[in-house]
């Protein structure tokens, strides 16, 4: 499964930073449905938020884990310049973690995952951690965003959405990794929008569009606009234009 590049991915979180937690209301649905899925634990002396964003988990892991140590870490600098919690920040890659081995009670990630190479990040997760040390993370599943794949699937040939790796495969890849106790769970969450270009504004906002490869890189056009925007006013529902987020949930020890 093709990955965007590093850099496209950074840019785009670092243009991101300003407007993120303006929108992100289901991330932070997310959050809290990832943290009442971490199971009982020993006291945590150290954890990491891999792939922070703006901190938002931190205040309810350091409610959680008040004697831990938090290390946030996220590829995006500007990201991390908005953690208004006391951490330790870090610029760095989920594949390549610098942090030594065996040194992470608690690697916890919420919708960071899926812009990385997963069979990599797991196995950089299993690294770090501790022995029984627990990992817990949300990853985005294949019917994410499906709406915009109609909105667009007789308008052009470009790629308005990534690929994403279903739970079976999730599970499996944890399960390759050496990791134990894995447990996956599936849940959807649905934003909606009063219009297709309110819609299209907060993917925008979070950093989650033109990432991947076949994108569309020049302006659309006003036809192309009205063609998509007529294709999606036929899934509006009672509270607006739907956008789906397909959640998938893992836990797993070392």
């Amino acid at each position: 499964m093709t990955r965007p590049s590093k850099a496209r991915v950074r840019q785009s979180f670092e243009r991101a930073a300003p407007t993120y937690d303006s929108a992100a209301t289901v991330q932070r649905h997310i959050c809290h449905h990832l943290a009442d899925c971490l199971p009982a634990m020993p006291p945590v002396s150290r954890l990491l938020d891999a792939g922070c964003g703006t901190g938002y988990a931190l205040a309810l892991l350091q409610a959680r884990f008040p004697a831990a140590h938090a290390v946030a870490l996220d590829l995006s600098a500007g990201m991390l310049q908005r953690i208004a919690a006391p951490c330790c920040r870090l610029a760095g890659d989920l594949e390549h973690l610098p942090l030594a081995a065996a040194s992470i009670d608690l690697y916890w990630s919420s919708l960071a995952v899926q812009w990385c190479d997963l069979a990599k990040t797991l196995a950089e997760a299993r690294r770090v951690l501790k022995p029984g040390g627990q990992l817990a993370l949300a990853s985005l599943g294949p019917a994410t965003f499906h709406e915009l794949r109609t909105a667009f699937a007789d308008v052009d040939d470009y790629h308005h959405t990534l690929a994403f790796h279903t739970p079976a495969e999730i599970r499996q890849m944890a399960t390759d990794a050496c990791l134990v106790a894995v447990d996956v769970q599936k849940s959807t969450e649905t934003a909606h929008y009063a219009d297709f270009k309110t819609l299209l504004k907060a993917v925008k906002a979070i950093g989650a569009n033109q990432l991947g490869s076949g994108r569309r890189t020049s302006l659309m056009s006003r036809a192309t606009f009205s063609r998509a925007e007529t294709a999606v006013e036929a899934l509006r529902t009672p509270s607006g234009l739907p956008l789906t987020y397909d959640v998938t949930y893992l836990t797993a020890r070392k």
